[in-house]
């Protein structure tokens, strides 16, 4: 639905709302005209109900109104005496409209001061998850979000088994577009292996299904800053599976909504107006080597001959802090790593054991037909690509038959247009194009393991709305090929993820602070208490 569409809705919902809540209105001391006035009724309301103005503000953020609206209808009915498991059984199950049942057939009385606290001891546990879903969904939604790291594209600089705090005002939160979803949940319910929203994932209902215009367009609230250039990002992929990745004739647009993507971690290596090139594995930013932070640390493939039958390649990993791991190949003669950085290549192939290490890179000009834009007159791949330009929102690019594969899902998918060719003339919403403005910022996503790393050499361009947050602080990081209290990785919980130099964990300041809040409210209590 458009913003239009949904203003007319809103005002729909606005009538249905007078018109079964006027008279309540007037039984308690407010005017009739009061319980029409849109955003303005819902304040009164609140004073009705004897809630918090806050609440308003709740009932208008997506996701978490879900949890709220049942609220408000059951405290209406109890508002005006109507405190039975029925009452509020019929509050919910009608949708509010157990209020025009109220305001029409019966004669109820209106409680002004009522007792706000559950009759209860499983009213209370109810009230108090209840409300602590509303909390979390809102942190959860428009603050800070947790995320794992699933995969090693960033080790060194994230490794896999780090549990991160995602901030999402630095860029601007971003409104959910699917307005009926679970809260807290991304794309699929767990146990049940069931979609969390409604979005109709069938092609040919894309424009008539109800479940898709119940999407918001897209929103976002101001940011703070800019992403810059080698910052590490989360985002929602546009490719969003390995099958789209590699099938590049897959039609994505209605796949998923853009919330419900999965999300991705990688580093911005190329921001809006740069002009990008992958030279042998490293990256070239307007002819210049872009060079990474002092904690990345890039990593690439490589064939290692060992001298003797003595060669024990996970030992070597381990003591080299080689991240991912082996394979034999030619009979046990060569290995096959798949990540080694410089750091770990430096020593690794001084060891007396290791008769040569053998770089794995693809040749220049040799197409790799998986590499965005899966063209055949492009024969670029993953260690010699581009250059490339990313677009910058406002400005203006020639468009004509060669370039038109860098960026017809641009144009189409991501900016809404109708593209078509004929006769080798190119027309853009039904008119003769030769030139294109972009609407948004792009951004270019890469791992630091070059060579095991699914990211924008294979699927293209990041939209600005597609990006999540920015990921701050690393609160627990967990090792599975560790044993014990190792386990644990210490010196990582707490620590930041982006900044320079080695890092400093704050565990023990937390810790510091968490216990003497804790032990603060524990003598205000007591204090309370003797008072």
């Amino acid at each position: 639905m458009t913003l239009m569409q949904w203003f007319i809705f809103f005002l729909i919902i606005q009538a249905i709302h007078g018109l079964g809540t006027w008279k309540l209105y007037i039984k308690a001391g407010r005017q009739a005209w009061e319980a029409f006035v849109p955003v303005y009724n819902a304040i009164i309301l609140m004073k009705i109900i004897n809630r918090s103005p806050w609440w308003t503000l709740l009932l208008f953020l997506p996701i978490i109104n879900l949890i709220m609206f049942p609220v408000v209808w059951v405290e209406t009915a109890r508002s005006f005496g109507k405190n039975t498991y029925a009452d509020t059984f019929l509050a919910v199950v009608t949708l509010g409209l157990y209020n025009y049942y109220l305001n029409y057939m019966v004669d109820v009385t209106y409680i002004e001061n009522r007792d706000l606290h559950p009759k209860s001891s499983s009213g209370d546990w109810v009230s108090s998850i209840l409300f602590a879903i509303v909390a979390a969904t809102l942190v959860h939604t428009y603050f800070i979000q947790p995320y794992t790291i699933p995969s090693s594209s960033l080790e060194k600089s994230l490794l896999v088994g780090d549990f991160l705090f995602v901030s999402k005002v630095n860029y601007g939160a971003r409104i959910p577009m699917t307005t009926i979803a679970a809260p807290m949940v991304h794309d699929t319910l767990p146990l049940l292996n069931k979609k969390s929203y409604l979005f109709s994932d069938d092609y040919s209902k894309r424009e008539t299904s109800w479940k898709n215009k119940l999407q918001l367009p897209y929103l976002r609230l101001p940011g703070f800053e800019k992403i810059n250039r080698n910052e590490i990002v989360v985002f929602n992929s546009p490719a969003d599976s390995l099958y789209d990745m590699n099938n590049p004739n897959v039609d994505r647009n209605y796949y998923k909504p853009i919330d419900k993507k999965t999300n991705l971690v990688k580093r911005c290596v190329g921001v809006p107006g740069d002009s990008l090139e992958v030279r042998n594995g490293y990256v070239y930013i307007n002819g210049v080597q872009n060079v990474l932070p002092d904690r990345a640390q890039l990593q690439f493939s490589y064939f290692v001959q060992p001298k003797t039958s003595q060669f024990n390649p996970l030992v070597l990993a381990n003591r080299y802090d080689i991240t991912d791991r082996f394979r034999i190949i030619n009979n046990q003669n060569t290995y096959y790593f798949s990540a080694i950085s410089d750091k770990a290549l430096a020593k690794f192939k001084n060891h007396p054991n290791v008769a040569s290490i053998t770089p794995i890179k693809e040749t220049k000009g040799v197409r790799d037909p998986s590499i965005f834009p899966h063209n055949p007159s492009y024969n670029w791949n993953a260690d010699f690509f581009g250059p490339i330009y990313i677009p910058e929102a406002g400005k203006t690019i020639n468009i004509n038959l060669e370039v038109l594969p860098l960026y017809k899902r641009l144009i189409t998918e991501y900016e809404h247009n109708d593209l078509r060719v004929e006769d080798n003339q190119i027309f853009i919403n039904d008119k003769l194009a030769s030139t294109y403005t972009f609407k948004q910022n792009y951004y270019w996503m890469m791992g630091d393991n070059r060579h095991n790393s699914l990211d924008a050499r294979f699927w293209g361009f990041v939209p600005f709305d597609h990006v999540v947050g920015k990921p701050v602080f690393i609160w627990m990081s967990w090792n599975s090929y560790g044993k014990g209290f190792d386990k644990i990785r210490w010196d990582r919980m707490f620590t930041t993820v982006h900044g320079s130099g080695k890092r400093v964990s704050y565990l023990i300041p937390f810790l510091v602070v968490l216990f003497g809040w804790i032990g603060f409210n524990k003598w205000r209590k007591r204090r309370k208490a003797k008072s």
